[in-house]
């Protein structure tokens, strides 16, 4: 039973700082530039639809028993599911699926730091009008000798670890909370001025046609399995955050309702996004769909060449910080929560070392962009032949670590955990609100998430078996 269980770490004070907490986890550099550009190149609004109907399929579901197997277990993903493996009689293998999500969290923190210095460092440059007037080739070349110092990308690396730490250290209300109540509504503050500035600039309406137009001749079954993969993506799921978060959520708090506000904010941090960024693409006759680089490269174009561009442009990368801590936060609590429980450490210890050690790593993403740019390590495997560090960090995570940690906490959540547990700690009862989670979690998630995994893995080629089917 979960009320014998108390997590040595402390609770949050209630629903609101999870909930605020979570979607900051949820929301990252992603929503700001790949779900607007997924949607416009996908079919506008229809993508939309398909989006929101994944998001209720497989990434609420998914989330709901994340977080209710965090809350069970009351502890670190991976002492988590060692105790949930014992309570449902399960194989101790289990807790390798705790052990996971940790070193995925770890992995992603340590190249997701080195980017987020890209923007701590953009705000400075932007706020100092070094984009006025700026040609693409001229932005194109800040860019490029910016990446290619690894003094200045460690120096900014290292900053924004030592502000992630710092957070850490203070613990789950005095760090965490406190710091979510602040950057999650700012957050939302710094959207809402960028949107009113985007809204003046006489580009308004192409930017939210480019977005929400339905065009249903867009939708393929590729378009449908983006949308899948980036529902499941976006909610920070498999990585052991969520479930580490819902570990210090009080016992009274709706998870179902909680999930449901996650998922409605993080989509609405993405759509706001989208109409803030593209009205400024598109008044200066920009390429919306260039990706990673829409944020260093096409935006700080936009914003040279518009009035008050050197504060706007300066207010938009200090968004993406505020995106990028939030998450960061998150991606390290797990392993800090079992350097605590298992090595003894004080919390403040626990946060200095997986900040060194993430940090250290962090390097590995540095040297790539630089002094390693062109070192491949795997160019004996042809998929992975133009693949530097980074890039091989960013594929076993994003595509393969990530998918099947998901996929996992589905098959557990349904099939090894015991009925009667998951009844009592999703607190819906055993009607139809419970029975329709069940059904999804046991089935449709689980295969969803499966053609996701073959999907961005390239294991299937699903546009080959389409041409075929036809």
């Amino acid at each position: 039973m979960t009320e014998r269980r108390k997590s040595i770490h402390g609770s949050w004070s209630g629903r609101l700082a999870f909930v605020l907490a979570a979607t900051g986890s949820a929301v990252g550099l992603g929503n700001i530039w790949k779900f607007p550009y997924i949607a416009g190149e996908n079919g506008g609004g229809a993508f939309v639809l398909v989006y929101l109907v994944c998001i209720a399929t497989i990434g609420i579901p998914i989330m709901m028993a994340e977080v209710m197997l965090g809350r069970r277990g009351r502890q670190s993903p991976i002492n988590t599911m060692r105790t949930l493996a014992e309570e449902a009689g399960a194989s101790h293998i289990w807790r390798y699926l705790g052990w996971m999500g940790v070193l995925a969290g770890f992995l992603i923190l340590s190249y997701y730091s080195v980017i987020a210095g890209w923007a701590l460092a953009y705000v400075f440059r932007a706020a100092s009008g070094m984009f006025h007037g700026a040609t693409a080739e001229g932005v194109l070349s800040i860019f490029g000798q910016f990446t290619g110092d690894p003094e200045k990308l460690l120096a900014w690396h290292t900053l924004f670890m030592v502000m992630t730490m710092i957070v850490v250290a203070r613990g789950v209300r005095s760090g965490l909370e406190r710091a979510v109540r602040f950057l999650v509504p700012g957050l939302f503050v710094l959207l809402l001025m960028l949107d009113g500035y985007a809204l003046a600039s006489g580009a308004f309406d192409q930017g939210l046609r480019f977005l929400f137009t339905p065009d249903f001749s867009k939708i393929t079954a590729n378009g449908v399995l983006i949308a899948m993969g980036h529902a499941f993506f976006t909610l920070s799921l498999g990585m052991g955050a969520i479930m580490v978060y819902g570990s210090y959520l009080p016992e009274r708090t709706s998870i179902a309702r909680t999930s449901i506000t996650i998922a409605v904010l993080d989509t609405l941090v993405a759509m706001l996004a989208g109409m803030a960024i593209f009205p400024l693409v598109f008044l200066n006759g920009l390429e919306p769909g260039a990706g990673p680089g829409l944020i260093f490269q096409t935006l700080p174009l936009a914003f040279g060449h518009m009035p008050g561009g050197a504060l706007f442009g300066a207010l938009f990368f200090v968004l993406l910080v505020f995106a990028a801590w939030t998450s960061a936060i998150s991606l390290i609590e797990p392993a800090v929560a079992w350097l605590v429980e298992n090595k003894g450490m004080t919390r403040v210890h626990a946060s200095v070392f997986a900040g060194i050690v993430t940090w250290a790593t962090g390097l590995l993403t540095v040297f790539s962009f630089n002094l390693w740019s062109g070192f491949r390590p795997l160019s004996f495997i042809s998929i992975f032949r133009n693949y530097t560090v980074f890039d091989l960090l960013d594929y076993l995570t994003a595509n393969i670590m990530l998918p099947l940690g998901g996929f996992f906490i589905a098959v557990f959540a349904a099939w090894v955990m015991k009925r009667d547990d998951s009844v009592q700690e999703l607190d819906m009862g055993d009607g139809a609100a419970y029975r329709l989670w069940y059904g999804l979690v046991r089935y449709v998630t689980p295969a969803a998430v499966l053609l996701v995994f073959l999907n961005v893995t390239g294991l299937v080629d699903f546009s080959d078996l389409l041409g075929m089917a036809k």
